[in-house]
């Protein structure tokens, strides 16, 4: 069940942790495995398009004569190559939530679960 199928009179009844059970989660092997996994997505795909999009600007202010080329009719490198910086934001995005759906929201619910015990 999501939030979504839940009405305001029949929202669940979770345990209210106090300050030190948020602490001992931070320190633990499943929440420290949680950031893990999260950074060693986002660091790497942020690294990426941080370099496509330098690459990009680069070939536009020194190289504007390759990205004038002419491709198809008026069409040139220049615009597919930008337009190309939409696709990858749209790809990235997707990937992002095709690997939260895989692992992080099981882990999360894991850890909420544990932190604030199961839903009454």
């Amino acid at each position: 069940m999501t939030t979504a199928d839940l009405s305001p009179e029949r929202s669940p009844e979770r345990a209210t942790p106090d300050e030190q059970a948020f602490i001992d989660m931070q320190a633990s092997p499943q929440f420290q495995e949680l950031r893990s996994r999260l950074r060693r997505f986002v660091f790497p795909m942020t690294a990426f398009f941080l370099a496509w999009y330098a690459l990009y600007v680069l070939l536009a202010i020194y190289a504007s004569d390759f990205m004038a080329t002419k491709v198809v009719g008026n069409i040139n490198l220049g615009l597919i190559l930008g337009l190309g910086q939409f696709v990858t934001t749209f790809v990235i995005t997707g990937l992002y939530v095709r690997f939260a759906n895989r692992e992080l929201d099981p882990r999360s619910s894991a850890i909420r679960e544990e932190l604030e015990g199961p839903q009454q």
